[in-house]
């Protein structure tokens, strides 16, 4: 995933098991030089969590390098219709119900950012002071919150998701792109992450605009809150090389 660009890139990246669970069912892909992060969660309670996130990691790996954004999203997309058929065919094999993954993908291009995701991992975006969630929960909960129904909301397990890769035939990503600015900071994570931390936390420790140093206090802050999951997060910051700035998207 290498576009010619006017922005240098960098990121860090950390999963840990947490403290309760015996298996990580994290997976991260974390390349800067191309312009590609991910970050995929296999859904607990179900058979093989752990092969489907490494699954959709290990597949999206090895992307083509296309020339402009349009491209970049068209190959994400397929790849990741690719692993929903494998694990489809793969649960059939095993003789059980579901075998998958949530999935969020960064993609950097030119002077644009693109995520693509499907499941309640999440992309952040830090910029000017402020944090904004990028992408929207696929999840029961989230369905509720949006029809003003708080109260319903908060009695469903926040961990019940309503789109995944390898969840059904015909697998949906939703898609959000921008453009980027001098110094902008992404954080992408498992739920492992969001549930546990509040955002206030998060915008604090972003703050630093140091990568390393904000992974390992997230992950930090995510076992201190209880580590009931496991917990994968990657921050990667954009620095403009030229120091021409461009300007936000309208619709941010």
């Amino acid at each position: 995933m290498s576009c010619n660009t006017t922005f240098h890139w960098t990121s860090a990246a950390h999963t840990d098991v947490g403290r309760v669970r015996s298996r990580n069912e994290d997976a991260y892909l974390d390349q800067p030089q191309r312009g590609l992060w991910a970050v995929a969660d296999g859904m607990g309670g179900h058979a093989f969590g752990d092969v489907a996130s490494r699954t959709v990691v290990d597949t999206l790996e090895n992307l083509p390098l296309p020339a402009d954004m349009a491209q970049c999203i068209d190959a994400t997309r397929e790849r990741l219709g690719q692993v929903n058929a494998t694990l489809r065919a793969e649960a059939r094999v095993r003789q059980v119900p579901v075998i998958g993954s949530t999935a969020v993908v960064l993609l950097a291009c030119g002077t644009e950012a693109a995520c693509l995701w499907a499941g309640d991992s999440r992309i952040y975006l830090y910029r000017h002071g402020r944090l904004q969630q990028l992408t929207r929960d696929h999840s029961q909960a989230a369905a509720l919150r949006a029809r003003g129904e708080d109260a319903a909301a908060a009695a469903v397990g926040a961990n019940m998701i309503t789109r995944a890769v390898g969840a059904s035939d015909v697998l949906e990503l939703d898609v959000t792109t921008l453009a980027t600015q001098d110094g902008d900071i992404f954080l992408l994570c498992s739920d492992g992450l969001s549930n546990p931390v509040p955002e206030q936390a998060i915008r604090e420790t972003l703050a630093c605009g140091d990568c390393t140093q904000a992974v390992q206090t997230l992950v930090g802050l995510a076992l201190a809150n209880g580590g009931r999951d496991n917990v994968t997060v990657i921050v990667a910051r954009a620095s403009d090389m030229s120091g021409d700035k461009t300007l936000m998207n309208p619709a941010l």
